[in-house]
């Protein structure tokens, strides 16, 4: 789930050290002690109370602390202790006389900081420089400066394969093709990062070039590729007639209009004359969950889509009204490359039993994200809960199997160019919907 939360509440944590000095007994010392002792105990009982507070509130609310530069202390408990400070001492020491270039003492500092986050061995979990976090902030209109390619990523080689190459866009013009797969980015290895950063290389300021180094299974060619970025406006959904009856609605990711774009796209197949329906999610990676939760309220009836916990047990629902739902039959194809957002779908459809899953199990992405801004203007983005199907399936590093698992093959090996009556998950889910009619 990539949706970005940013629920934060004011607030800060402060560490205090009282020190003294012994003093000889005697009435006047012993009552100066027993005023000492008193503040200390005073002081510190206001400290645990205050820890208290926050831990309770946090736990039973779920909220969110703002966290500024505190002082950090020295009892062995934070990360920064004498001996760690000591150890990153010596190293800088070791860098600055040994190491054969030159240094920014900047990038070492963000170094430790992004190796902070890798320490927690969560993939999802990330720094991002000041810079680095104005590029996440592309809005997810669709519409951005880039190439015009769809991107997927394998999870266990972290290879990536251009999925669509977009009509009229600088990808279909420079030459690309799908399933072409991507070995570089200016330089940058492809298979070295997370797709989400990958893609924030390719995208930039309008009539600037990217280089990519690409190789090519359906020749065995390794090719370069200099491509104008562009404006790019992408619709996130596609439709079609694909008989008399059958429609067929593709969502390539969850943007902030898709669930527009998919009403605008029902209302047209149904004035057409649908009467079943398959939804293509394959190589869908995600996107925002209020954007997936508004399409599957148009489908499903009253009761849960999905709910998220996060390590204090707090609990959050998505849940749909029940307005408005299907009732015809619906197919939906998924395979590998669908994530995040896309499984919450496929899970609250196989969950309420709304649908036949066709294809192979899904990526198996069942954790949510938060972005928090840091006062220094950069950021990081968190793993901060975990989320469940509504019968409180949790699918992470899993994926959701699906009801008919069936590999993708183009039954058109001449052809160059697809279509999508050669595609055989199209073809089943048709099967699979026309005898779901003729039996009603």
């Amino acid at each position: 789930m990539d949706e970005q939360r940013e629920n934060m509440q004011n607030g800060m944590m402060e560490n205090d050290e009282i020190t003294g000095e012994q003093k000889p007994d005697g009435g006047k010392e012993r009552r100066h002690r027993g005023m000492g002792t008193g503040i200390l105990l005073g002081i510190c009982g206001t400290l645990v109370v205050g820890a208290l507070g926050i831990y309770l509130t946090c736990r039973f609310t779920g909220s969110q602390i703002l966290i500024t530069n505190a002082a950090a202390d020295t009892d062995g408990t934070t990360l920064l202790d004498a001996k760690t400070t000591a150890k990153i001492n010596e190293l800088s020491a070791y860098i600055d006389l040994y190491y054969y270039e030159g240094t920014d003492i900047q990038d070492l500092k963000d170094g430790l900081y992004a190796g902070l986050l890798e320490g927690l061995d969560d993939r999802y979990s990330v720094y991002y420089t000041a810079d680095e976090y104005a590029q996440t902030q592309v809005s997810m209109t669709g519409q951005y400066y880039g190439i015009g390619a769809g991107l997927a990523q394998d999870k266990d080689t972290m290879q990536v394969t251009i999925s669509r190459v977009y009509e009229g866009t600088p990808s279909e013009s420079a030459g690309l093709h799908n399933e072409d797969v991507i070995l570089s980015v200016d330089g940058t290895e492809a298979d070295t990062m997370d797709v989400t950063d990958l893609v924030k290389l390719i995208r930039g300021e309008a009539g600037t070039t990217v280089h990519l180094e690409i190789y090519r299974p359906s020749t065995g060619e390794n090719l370069s590729f200099d491509v104008e970025r562009a404006d790019v406006t992408l619709p996130s959904v596609s439709s079609q007639m694909l008989n008399d009856t059958i429609g067929y609605i593709r969502i390539e990711s969850f943007e902030k209009d898709t669930a527009n774009q998919f009403e605008k796209a029902l209302a047209e197949l149904e004035g057409e004359g649908l009467t079943s329906l398959v939804v293509d999610l394959r190589y869908n990676g995600g996107g925002l969950v209020d954007s997936v939760v508004q399409i599957l309220d148009d489908i499903l009836p009253e009761g849960l889509i999905v709910y998220t916990e996060d390590k204090n047990g707090h609990r959050e629902e998505y849940r749909s009204s029940g307005d408005t739902h299907f009732d015809y039959p619906m197919a939906v194809l998924i395979n590998q490359d669908s994530a995040s957002a896309s499984e919450i779908f496929a899970g609250a459809i196989k969950d309420y039993n709304y649908g036949t899953l066709i294809g192979t199990t899904t990526f198996g992405k069942g954790i949510v994200q938060s972005l928090f801004p840091l006062e220094d203007g950069d950021a990081i983005k968190l793993t901060t809960a975990k989320y469940f199907t509504p019968n409180g399936n949790y699918i992470h590093g899993v994926g959701i199997d699906p009801d008919i698992e069936l590999e993708y093959e183009y039954l058109d090996p001449d052809g160059e160019q697809y279509e999508i009556q050669y595609d055989n998950q199209v073809q089943k889910a048709i099967e699979v919907l026309s005898e779901n009619t003729q039996s009603d």
